[in-house]
C-alpha cells in the first residue's frame, strides 16, 4: 500500500507540471486555432533565466520567479502573438505547424545563446546546457517529511502542489466569473460573432496567448528541480502534456487539466508494476506516446469535406505554359556548373561539405513528396532515415553488397512509412503531424534500442561504395554521384506531377470531397504518398550514412527531423528543386557561421528555426517567394501605371454603372448622404481575386426597412459582409451616419452602433443563455427584461444556447436589440429555417426595432413576407443592384427576374424573350410600373404575382 502511495504522490507531482503545459495548450489553442509546438520551449526558456537569475546572479528564488511568470512570459507571450501568431492565423496548417516548429527549435539556443554572450562579457552566469540536481524556489537542499513508511514528500513537490491547486482555482474563477473569461470563452465559440458584437478577437487572442506563456513559465520554473535545464527533456514533456490536450479534444481545460494529473499517475503506475515491460527496453518512458497515439486516432473528430472549397490550394505558378528552356534551364546550368566545381575549384573540405548537402537533400525531398504533394505534415522522416541506415548497416555487417543492402533499407522505411500511415492516415493536420511524431519518440525510445538492430552505441560501419573505376571514396566522386541521385530524384518527381497520378495527388491534396467524386481514392493515394515518401527518405538516409560512413541509433533523433522540417518548408516545400536549395544551405551555414561569425553552435540553429518562422509572411517559402515577387515587379512595370477607372471596368464585365433613384452611383463625392444611417458606395468585392460585387450602391436611412432582394448568388451575404466590416471593399466607399467607415473592421463598425445578425443564429452555441445576453447586456436588471419579455428563455436561462430551438435561438439574438437599438441593423436570412408562426415573430421584431429608429437592411429569400414589412426594395443580380425602389412601386416581373434570372412576360417584354434579348433591368423610379403587392396577390413560391 505504501508503494502505491508512493507512486500516486510522486505520479501526481509530474502529472501538475502536465495540467500545466496542457492548460496552457488549450487556452492558446481555443482561442486562437493554433496549436502552439513551442510551449515547451517557451517554459525551457523561463526555467533558464530563473537558474540564471537565481543560481548565477544570486537574486532571491521566489521574486525572481514571481517576475518570470507574472511579467517575462506573459510579455513573451503578447509578443509572439503580434509578431508572429496573428499572422499565423491567416495561413495555412501547414505553415503554422511548421513555425511554430521553428520556434521551438529557436527559442533554446536563443537563450543558451545569450548565456554565452553573458559569459563572455565577464557576467556571473553558470554553465546551463544539460545542468540537472538544480535548485527550486523552495530551500535548496529541499526539506522532506515522511508521511508513513517509506513514503516522503519534499518541499519542491509541496509546492509544485499547491501552485498547481492554486492556479486551477483561479483559472477556474477567471473562465466562470468574470467579465473576461466569458469573453473569453466567446471566442472560442465564435471568433467572428465575436468581432461583430464589438470586441476585438485579437486583443483576446493576445490575452489567451500571455495567460497560456505564464502557464508555461510556471511549469518551466516549477520542473527546473526535476528535469534540469535539458532542452530535449522539455520538448519531450511538451509532448507528453500534448497527451493530455488531447484528452480534451484541445477545448476543455477541466478535462486537459485532470487528463495531466491522470497521466503523471499512469506513468509512475505502469513504471512500478508493469513487470512484463521489463523486456521492453524504452516501454515505461514512452508510455504517454503510446497513450498520445491512441486518443488521436480515438478522439479526434474527422473534419468535414464535402461541400468546402479547396482546403489548401497551391499557389499560381507564374511559369506555367513556359518553355522547357525558361523553366528547367538555369537549375540545369547550376547543376553542371555545380559538377564542374567539384575537380576545378573547390577544396577537399568544401566538396565534402557541398557532398553532404547534396545526400541530406535526398531526405529532404521525401517532405516534398509528403507535404508538397500530400498536404500531410509528417514528424517522422527522421525515423525513415535512422531506420533504413540501421537496416542496411545490418546486412551489410552480415556480407551483403551495398546496392543490395541500400534497397533492402529502403524497403524497410517505405514500409515502416506503411505501417505508420495506415492507422493515422484518417487525421489531418495538427492530429496527423503529433501521431506520427508520437510514432518518431515510439521508435527512438523501444524500436532503435533493440540490441540486434543498434548494435550498442558504435552502430554499423556502412563503407562507402565502389563501383568498377568510381571509388566513391573520394569526397569529389561522392559529390557528383549524389550530384545525379538528387537530379534523378528532381526529375522523377517532377515528371510524377506531371501525369495523371501526381495530378490526381494534387487533386487529393488540395479538395479531397472532389477527388473522391472524381473517382480517386483519397486514402490509397495518401497511403502511396506517405510510403513513398518514407522509402526516399530511407534511401537519403542510407545514402547520408554512407558519407559518414557509420551509422547509430542516436545519429538522427526526432528532434533532428523537427530541425530537418523547418529548414525544407522555410525554403520551399512544394517543389523538389527548393529542397536540394534547402539541404546545401543546410551543409554550408553551420561552416560560413563558425568561420566569419561566431563559433558558438547555437547561432545555426537559431537561423534555421528563424527560417521557420519567416512563413508567416511566405507560406510558400522563401524560394518561392523572391522569383515570385520579380515577376510581379516586372510585370507591374511592364504593365504601366493603371488607367483611370480600369478597376471598375474590369470588374464591371462593361457595361452603364447602375443607377439608384437619388443619385448616380458614380457620385465622386468623399461624404455620405445627409440623413442616411448606412450607406453603399459603388462598392466591389470578392474572394481571393473572385468579384462577387460590382459597383453596388445601397442607402439606408433611420427608421427604414430596406430589403435587399435576389437569388441565390446574387451576391446578397457579401453585401451584408462588406456593410458589417467582416469583408473589405475592393473600391468604393461605407459610410455609417454619413462618416466615412470604409477602413474600419467589424469591431469599429460594430462599436459605431452597426450590428450584423448573420445568416444561421447570431449566438453563442456553448455558452448559456444567461451568458449570451450578459455579453451584450451587462446589468442584471436589463437581462430581467429580456426574460419578462421572453418567458421562454427565462425558464431556461441555464441551459447552453445550442440546445435551443431555432426560434428560441433567433429569440436570443434578437432580444438584446430591442432593449439597446443599433443605428443599423444587417439582418442576413433572420427567417432562415423558422416555422411560420416563429416568422412572423421575428417580422414583428423588426417592425419593433425600425419603429425605435433603427436603420434595417434586410436579406430574406420570402419576398412575400419581407415585402409586408419593407419601406425600400432593392434587386440584386450578378452583383449588381438592377433596381431600387419604393415597395409601393414593385412589379412581378421584377420579382420574377430578381429570383430566377429571367424577365417575366408583359407588355413590354415578349414571352419568348430571354434574359440575352430582355438585358438587364434598367433602374430609376422612372421604369417603375403603379402595380404594387396588395391584399389581393396571391402568393407563388415566394413571389408575388398580381
Amino acid at each position: 500500500m505504501s508503494d502505491l502511495l508512493g507512486f500516486v504522490l510522486s505520479g501526481l507531482v509530474s502529472g501538475a507540471l502536465y495540467a500545466l503545459l496542457a492548460t496552457g495548450l488549450v487556452l492558446s489553442y481555443s482561442a486562437s486555432g493554433l496549436f502552439n509546438f513551442a510551449h515547451g520551449a517557451t517554459a525551457y526558456l523561463c526555467a533558464l533565466a530563473f537558474y540564471e537569475l537565481h543560481s548565477g546572479f544570486g537574486w532571491p528564488a521566489v521574486p525572481t520567479a514571481l517576475l518570470l511568470v507574472c511579467v517575462v512570459a506573459p510579455a513573451l507571450g503578447w509578443g509572439l502573438d503580434r509578431l508572429m501568431f496573428r499572422k499565423l492565423a491567416r495561413v495555412g496548417e501547414t505553415a503554422q505547424i511548421v513555425a511554430t516548429i521553428g520556434l521551438l527549435v529557436a527559442l533554446p539556443a536563443l537563450g543558451l545563446w545569450v548565456v554565452e554572450l553573458l559569459e563572455d562579457a565577464g557576467a556571473p552566469v553558470k554553465p546551463a546546457e544539460n545542468q540537472f540536481g538544480l535548485p527550486g524556489v523552495g530551500p535548496s537542499p529541499a526539506v522532506s517529511w515522511q508521511l508513513v513508511d517509506g513514503v516522503g514528500v519534499d518541499s519542491d513537490q509541496l509546492i509544485t502542489w499547491v501552485c498547481t491547486a492554486v492556479v486551477a482555482v483561479g483559472l477556474w474563477v477567471l473562465m466562470r466569473h468574470t467579465p473576461l473569461g466569458l469573453k473569453l470563452r466567446a471566442a472560442v465559440d465564435n471568433r467572428t460573432l465575436v468581432e461583430l458584437r464589438g470586441m476585438s478577437a485579437d486583443r483576446l487572442s493576445s490575452v489567451a496567448w500571455m495567460l497560456s506563456s505564464a502557464l508555461a513559465g510556471l511549469a518551466g520554473v516549477l520542473a527546473t528541480p526535476l528535469l534540469g535545464l535539458s532542452a530535449h527533456d522539455f520538448t519531450l514533456f511538451l509532448f507528453v502534456s500534448a497527451t493530455a490536450a488531447v484528452l480534451g479534444r484541445f477545448a476543455s481545460i477541466p478535462l486537459a487539466f485532470a487528463g495531466g494529473l491522470g497521466l503523471g499517475v499512469l506513468q509512475n503506475l505502469v513504471a512500478g508494476y508493469a513487470s512484463f515491460a521489463d523486456s521492453i527496453t524504452g516501454f515505461r518512458t514512452a508510455v504517454p506516446f503510446l497513450i498520445l497515439f491512441a486518443g488521436l486516432l480515438l478522439l479526434t473528430r474527422r473534419q468535414r469535406t464535402a461541400g468546402t472549397a479547396a482546403s489548401d490550394a497551391p499557389p499560381v505558378d507564374y511559369l506555367t505554359g513556359r518553355s522547357w528552356t525558361r523553366r528547367w534551364g538555369p537549375w540545369t546550368v547550376a547543376a553542371v556548373l555545380l559538377a564542374v566545381a567539384f575537380y576545378t575549384v573547390t577544396t577537399p573540405f568544401w566538396s565534402g561539405i557541398l557532398a553532404q548537402g547534396l545526400a541530406i537533400s535526398l531526405v529532404f525531398i521525401s517532405f516534398t513528396v509528403v507535404t508538397g504533394l500530400g498536404a500531410m505534415v509528417s514528424l517522422a522522416q527522421a525515423t525513415f532515415v535512422t531506420g533504413a541506415a540501421l537496416v542496411a548497416g545490418l546486412l551489410m555487417s552480415h556480407g551483403w553488397p551495398f546496392a543490395a543492402a541500400a534497397l533492402a533499407g529502403t524497403c524497410a522505411a517505405a514500409v515502416l512509412g506503411a505501417l505508420v500511415a495506415l492507422p493515422a492516415l484518417r487525421l489531418g493536420g495538427r492530429s496527423l503531424a503529433l501521431a506520427t511524431l508520437a510514432l518518431a519518440f515510439l521508435a527512438d525510445q523501444v524500436l532503435f534500442q533493440m540490441g540486434w538492430l543498434r548494435n550498442g552505441d558504435t552502430g554499423w560501419e556502412i563503407p562507402r561504395p565502389v563501383f568498377g573505376p568510381v571509388d566513391l571514396n573520394d569526397d569529389r566522386a561522392m559529390g557528383v554521384a549524389m550530384l545525379v541521385l538528387v537530379t534523378a530524384a528532381v526529375a522523377g518527381l517532377s515528371a510524377l506531377r506531371g501525369s495523371p497520378s501526381g495530378r490526381a495527388m494534387l487533386a487529393v491534396r488540395s479538395a479531397p470531397a472532389a477527388a473522391m467524386a472524381s473517382g480517386v481514392s483519397v486514402v490509397r493515394t495518401k497511403l502511396l504518398l506517405f510510403t513513398l515518401s518514407a522509402g526516399l527518405a530511407g534511401f537519403g538516409g542510407v545514402m547520408y550514412a554512407s558519407y559518414n560512413t557509420r551509422i547509430t541509433a542516436t545519429d538522427f533523433t526526432a528532434m533532428t527531423g523537427l530541425i530537418w522540417l523547418a529548414v525544407v518548408v522555410a525554403a520551399g516545400v512544394r517543389r523538389p528543386q527548393f529542397a536540394v536549395v534547402a539541404g546545401l544551405v543546410f551543409a554550408l551555414v553551420p561552416h560560413l557561421v563558425s568561420d566569419y561569425v561566431t563559433e558558438s553552435v547555437h547561432l545555426p540553429v537559431i537561423l534555421f528555426g528563424l527560417a521557420g518562422l519567416a512563413l508567416a509572411n511566405d507560406p510558400d517559402g522563401y524560394c518561392a517567394a523572391v522569383p515570385v515577387r520579380l515577376h510581379r515587379r516586372r510585370a507591374a512595370v511592364s504593365a504601366g501605371p493603371p488607367l483611370p477607372g480600369s478597376i471598375d471596368m474590369r470588374l464591371r464585365r462593361g457595361g452603364a454603372p447602375p443607377q439608384t433613384p437619388d443619385r448616380p452611383s458614380g457620385s465622386s463625392s468623399s461624404a455620405g448622404q445627409a440623413g442616411t444611417a448606412l450607406e453603399l458606395r459603388a462598392v466591389h468585392a470578392g474572394y481571393d481575386g473572385a468579384a462577387v460585387l460590382h459597383g453596388v450602391d445601397l442607402a439606408v436611412h433611420p427608421g427604414e426597412i430596406l430589403a435587399l432582394l435576389g437569388s441565390n448568388g446574387a451576391g446578397k451575404s457579401t453585401t451584408c459582409k462588406v456593410a458589417a466590416g467582416l469583408l473589405a471593399p475592393g473600391a468604393g466607399a461605407v459610410y455609417v451616419g454619413g462618416r466615412d467607415a470604409t477602413r474600419d473592421g467589424a469591431v469599429r463598425r460594430s462599436r459605431a452602433g452597426v450590428v450584423l445578425a448573420p445568416e444561421g443564429r447570431g449566438i453563442f452555441p456553448g455558452l448559456t443563455i444567461e451568458e449570451n445576453l450578459a455579453l451584450r447586456l451587462p446589468g442584471k436588471g436589463e437581462r430581467d427584461a429580456v426574460y419578462e419579455r421572453f418567458p421562454s428563455l427565462a425558464a431556461r436561462r441555464r441551459v447552453a444556447a445550442g440546445s435551443l430551438s431555432g426560434g428560441e435561438q433567433q429569440m436570443l439574438a434578437l432580444a438584446p436589440l430591442l432593449l439597446r437599438p443599433p443605428q443599423v441593423l444587417i439582418a442576413d436570412e433572420p427567417s432562415l429555417g423558422l416555422a411560420p408562426r416563429v416568422v412572423d415573430e421575428v417580422f414583428r421584431l423588426l417592425a419593433e426595432l425600425r419603429e425605435a429608429g433603427t436603420a434595417l437592411l434586410l436579406v430574406e429569400e420570402k419576398a412575400a413576407e419581407v415585402l409586408g414589412v419593407a419601406d425600400t426594395v432593392a434587386y440584386l443580380a450578378q452583383g449588381r443592384v438592377s433596381w431600387c425602389g419604393p415597395r409601393d412601386q414593385v412589379q412581378a416581373d421584377r420579382l420574377t427576374e430578381a429570383y430566377l434570372g429571367i424577365a417575366a412576360p408583359g407588355p413590354d417584354r415578349p414571352e419568348q424573350a430571354g434574359p440575352e434579348q430582355a438585358g438587364p433591368a434598367q433602374s430609376g423610379p422612372e421604369q417603375a410600373g403603379p402595380a404594387s403587392p396588395g391584399p389581393q396577390a396571391s402568393r407563388t413560391r415566394g413571389v408575388v404575382q398580381p
